[in-house]
């Protein structure tokens, strides 16, 4: 007869056995799980080939192929039958189209890859049959933005070239897609689609619409010292005051004539030059604009200032919700711009914005803000305060069709724009 001491030790090895069994079940069925996703993908993989090239519209006609023949062998209803076998027949001569293979070199030109809004591009697409036999008539579809250009390709000789032209529409600021081109066969009806692809993606640039501005537009300074400011300092260019010596001032600056006139010690102060540093920042939120056209005119307006910035050599940062523009070169921010889209709100305020997108950039000496008609006046007070009273805020509003209008608030300049045209204007009054 056990122990009772013997019992607690037999309950703990059956309790380690059902454990262990458990154990063993979940990772056996961990493997056979694994096991029948492996076959699974790679029974996919095998079939895809075939499964791939059925349209919608095939598998329509296959499904209702098979639910006609099921119901003529379950029920006899020979009508359905000769249905079912005519949606057969009616996919196995589709098959037929897809017999073949091409070989094609296939290029796509566009003239010219950056263009202004407006204006008229144009682009090429080659077809050359590299193949030792002639080809057989196909399609080709080119993608070109929202749309699909088709093509029908003749029969094409060893050698032989075929080329078409196509206009890109270019009405709106954008980052047109064009590409890439792809070979189609296929039956007449849709059933089947074979598609093979020739090319690559080719981007074009369609700019905004802006407006040279003149050298002192923008109503800066602009000299070898830089911006001149109100604090004081021992040590710059820009002479300010006399004050008395002081222990630790430096020689260098002690005003010797003076000094001996009055029989004290005094020492040059200057005011502090700092180096212009220009900071432009435009809302894309949705709810900033009336409209879209609104939206297009700031998109203007932002990359007008920016360039002429650019053109005389002052430092400037442009940033939006979504990124950073690149300001290295002029053509560098045309196309960042050509990529800005509206969006939902980024952020709770429009200060929140700001203070965010500016928060790893060098100190500014003035701040630009481009935003929609639809802010308010609050808000753009609101970024003001970000700064110190060192630092110049500019708030440009646009509303379409407008007239030009300088307003002033506490300080901050607000810029009423209707039209690119008007933008030199009113720059120019606050110089």
């Amino acid at each position: 007869m056990s122990s009772s001491t013997d019992r607690p030790r037999g309950a703990g090895q059956l309790r380690y056995a059902v454990a262990a069994v458990a154990f063993s079940t979940r990772a056996l069925s961990a493997r056979v799980g694994a096991g029948a996703v492996g076959i699974g993908r790679a029974a996919a993989d095998r079939v895809s080939p075939v499964t791939s090239v059925i349209t919608r519209a095939g598998w329509l006609v296959l499904l209702a192929a098979a639910a006609c023949l099921m119901i003529c062998f379950v029920f006899g209803w020979v009508e359905f039958g000769y249905l079912g076998f005519a949606m057969v027949g009616a996919l196995a001569i589709a098959a037929i189209y897809l017999i073949g293979r091409a070989r094609f070199e296939v290029g796509i030109d566009l003239e010219p890859r950056r263009v202004v809004a407006g204006e008229r591009a144009h682009g090429r697409m080659t077809v050359r049959n590299t193949a030792d036999r002639p080809s057989t008539p196909s399609r080709m579809e080119l993608p070109v933005g929202s749309g699909t250009a088709e093509f029908l390709v003749p029969a094409l000789e060893p050698d032989a070239v075929h080329e078409e032209l196509f206009a890109v529409p270019t009405q709106r600021r954008a980052v047109i897609v064009a590409g890439p081109a792809i070979s189609v066969r296929g039956d007449h009806i849709g059933l089947l689609r074979r598609t093979v692809r020739w090319t690559d993606e080719v981007e074009l640039f369609v700019h905004p619409v802006t407006a040279r501005l003149a050298p002192s537009a923008a109503g800066l300074i602009r000299d070898l010292e830089g911006q001149i400011t109100k604090t004081i300092t021992d040590n710059d260019i820009s002479f300010h005051a006399l004050r008395p010596y002081a222990p630790g001032d430096a020689l260098r600056n002690v005003h010797w004539r003076t000094s001996a006139r009055t029989g004290t010690l005094m020492v040059r102060q200057f005011e502090e030059s700092r180096r212009m540093n220009l900071t432009l920042a435009q809302t894309t939120e949705r709810s900033a604009y009336a409209d879209d056209d609104e939206f297009e005119l700031g998109v203007s307006i932002m990359a007008s200032l920016a360039l002429q910035l650019m053109r005389d050599g002052i430092p400037v940062a442009v940033v939006t919700e979504e990124r950073q523009l690149r300001t290295a070169t002029p053509m560098a921010l045309l196309d960042d711009t050509s990529r800005l889209t509206g969006v939902e709100r980024a952020y709770p305020t429009l200060r929140e914005f700001v203070r965010h997108s500016t928060a790893r950039l060098p100190e500014p000496s003035v701040v630009f803000l481009v935003t929609g008609s639809v802010t308010p006046v609050a808000d753009l007070r609101s970024v003001e305060t970000l700064f110190g009273p060192d630092v110049r805020v500019i708030a440009i509003r646009v509303e379409g069709g407008a007239g030009p209008r300088i307003g002033k608030v506490s300080g901050l300049d607000i810029l009423t724009v209707g039209a690119v045209a008007d933008l030199a204007r009113v720059l120019r009054s606050v110089s």
